[in-house]
């Protein structure tokens, strides 16, 4: 099995950062260098790529991504229809991984002619240190071998979560895709408290980012909801009682429930925008 998986050959539309973190954790494990092929018009990207992971790069789509088992699209949303009309002759029933924001798999599909082998995904940022969690959905026609293949390609960047019906990728954009935004804006404001209240500007970063590490690990490792690790840390006329409560009368927890909802509608919206093309 370990050598099958070695032997798929993956073809790159757009080598950009999420294409490089994808290539370097599929290297080794279910592809080898010979075995990825990078299709961008930059050719600095190529020549990095290449120098980096000695994959086979060139800078327009042609007949050799008739020879892919899988092709991931990875360019801006904006440019996926053109990609699609210079792609479609070269499809023969080749797995269709899209990491393009915002495309809904049916209207990449009917670019295509109504390609049914398509499996949508959306990855968030810490993927680009194998840290990330990505959200996939399949079209009906999709196998389960390459089901299974999807899933290989995109744990190679972290963990993910599949989903039964494509409309819950926009909640799940606003929850994670967006959601390294939500965490990074609040290690911001704990930096600014930390110098106001005369830290340093260094202190008040270290202390920020390692408890939100030491926080998430601990949660992730938990058998407790992440209601009772809250609790346990709050006691009663305490420190973290005093801010929560100050948070609680500011609405902020409402806030950002109101704040991911306008995310997801932001994603709904630009998949009309998008599909409209």
């Amino acid at each position: 099995m370990q050598n099958k998986q070695k032997q798929v050959k993956i073809s790159f539309i757009g080598g950009g950062n999420m294409a490089s973190a994808l290539i370097g954790g599929i290297l080794g494990s279910i592809s080898q260098a010979e075995d990825v092929h990078v299709v961008d018009v930059s050719p600095a990207c190529l020549t990095h790529l290449q120098t980096r992971f000695g994959v086979i790069t060139s800078e327009a789509i042609d007949e050799k991504l008739a020879g892919s088992d899988v092709i991931v699209l990875a360019v801006k949303p904006q440019q996926l229809r053109e990609v699609a009309a210079q792609l479609a002759p070269h499809l023969h029933g080749q797995l269709l991984i899209s990491i393009a924001a915002g495309i809904r798999a049916s209207d990449l599909s009917r670019w295509l002619s109504n390609y049914p082998h398509i499996v949508r995904t959306m990855p968030n940022t810490p993927a680009l240190i194998n840290k990330g969690i990505t959200g996939v959905y399949a079209m009906p026609a999709v196998s389960a071998e390459h089901r299974t293949i999807a899933d290989m390609v995109m744990r190679a960047v972290g963990t993910t979560v599949w989903l039964d019906d494509e409309a819950l990728l926009d909640p799940l954009t606003a929850v994670s895709g967006s959601g390294p935004a939500y965490v990074f804006y609040f290690i911001e404001a704990m930096q600014k408290a930390a110098q106001e209240m005369g830290l340093s500007a260094a202190q008040g970063t270290q202390l920020a980012i390692a408890t939100f590490q030491g926080a998430s690990q601990l949660a992730a490792e938990a058998s407790e909801p992440v209601a009772v690790l809250r609790e346990r840390v709050t006691s009663k006329g305490g420190t973290t009682f005093a801010a929560l409560t100050s948070m609680e009368q500011s609405g902020v927890g409402a806030s950002i429930v109101t704040a991911l909802k306008a995310a997801s509608q932001r994603s709904r919206e630009l998949g009309d925008e998008l599909g409209q093309q």
